[in-house]
């Protein structure tokens, strides 16, 4: 049997509504907005008080505000500030002590290294004014002091400084002969300590004659082989530096230590390898006017055995190389300059000895 047949369904449509029509209202300007309300900052609250930690600076804890209480009658606002508002001032600020790492009002304060500094100055000030015044009272000024003293102790030596002291019993001089050979001089006798009437040669006499003669000490040695004899003189004078100085001038410009005429003599002790040093045994000589003391040392050398020299030299010829007398072959030149520049060394030794302020 057939099947009944489809119908399909009828869409169904939805029922139209009819227009709704709004009423047109008439336009109104926006309403102006109320103003807002102050704002009013909170009360501050009053923070805990903190504690603090040691360190390599302290600082003061703040302390806690006052309560404030609202003025009876507040001042109005300055102008340019809005009603309403809260006027608020700033205090004076603080300043930054680097002393004491803490805040300090402003305001004229002397620091203490200010203050230390010129104490400091006062106190060097009164030093150098009590320095000054001490020169005065003893008659010190200048830097040449020292020379001075040691000038005028110089001078004082001859009766202050054992014998000993100024001709050692033994002089060591190394390198002091010829060719740098070493000598060794022994000191056979010492003369007794004298004026200078006899002790030199009229023209010397007359050349010295301007520095004065307070006192003449003498001695004489012998080498190690004992055949040369030397003797070394300090003549004490009575001039000043500046005396000294000129007569040095004098001796080196006018060629005076190198003039035989002009020889020291020699001091013969008896009964000694040096009995027969006389004028006529006169070889080689040396004469040096000190300037920083009022001293003339001198020395003069000669054969031991007693033998006359027709050519003496002075020791600076004799000790040249070329030199061929016999007074330069055997040395006298050497000795006689050699043994000078010792007795010298230890003369100015000695002043600095007896110059030395105690520590």
């Amino acid at each position: 049997m057939p099947p009944p047949p489809v119908t399909e369904p009828k869409p169904t449509v939805a029922p139209q509504r009819a227009a709704v029509s709004f009423p047109q209202r008439p336009f109104a300007p926006p309403r102006p907005s109320a103003p807002a309300p102050p704002v009013v900052p909170p009360p501050r609250a009053h923070a805990p008080e903190e504690t603090f930690s040691e360190t390599t600076r302290r600082l003061r804890p703040i302390p806690a505000d006052p309560p404030v209480e609202p003025p009876a009658n507040p001042d109005p606002a300055p102008a340019g500030v809005p009603a309403g508002r809260p006027f608020i001032s700033l205090a004076p600020p603080d300043t930054y002590d680097d002393d004491t790492a803490r805040l300090r009002p402003v305001g004229p304060r002397i620091r203490p290294r200010v203050a230390a500094a010129a104490a400091c100055v006062v106190l060097g000030l009164g030093l150098i004014g009590g320095a000054v015044t001490g020169s005065w009272l003893t008659g010190d000024s200048g830097g040449d002091a020292g020379s001075r003293d040691s000038f005028t102790a110089a001078g004082d030596l001859w009766h202050s400084v054992p014998v000993d002291e100024l001709f050692p019993p033994t002089v060591e001089g190394e390198g002091a002969g010829p060719g740098g050979a070493d000598r060794t001089w022994t000191r056979i006798a010492v003369a007794p300590d004298s004026g200078c009437a006899d002790a030199f040669d009229p023209l010397l006499r007359k050349a010295l004659a301007p520095a004065g003669c307070l006192r003449l000490l003498r001695a004489t040695y012998t080498d190690a082989t004992r055949s040369h004899v030397t003797t070394v003189g300090l003549l004490f004078t009575k001039a000043d530096s500046a005396a000294m100085g000129a007569l040095s001038s004098q001796f080196e410009d006018e060629g005076l230590d190198g003039r035989r005429d002009l020889m020291p003599r020699t001091y013969a002790a008896k009964g000694t390898v040096a009995a027969g040093f006389g004028d006529d045994q006169r070889a080689s000589w040396t004469v040096s006017v000190l300037t920083d003391a009022p001293v003339v040392v001198y020395a003069v050398s000669g054969f031991a055995d007693g033998r006359a020299v027709t050519e003496p030299q002075s020791s600076e010829d004799a000790m040249k190389t070329d030199a061929t007398t016999p007074s330069a072959q055997a040395g006298l030149g050497h000795d006689a300059q050699g043994l000078a520049d010792r007795i010298e060394r230890g003369l100015r030794k000695t002043v600095n000895s007896a110059t030395e302020q105690p520590s």
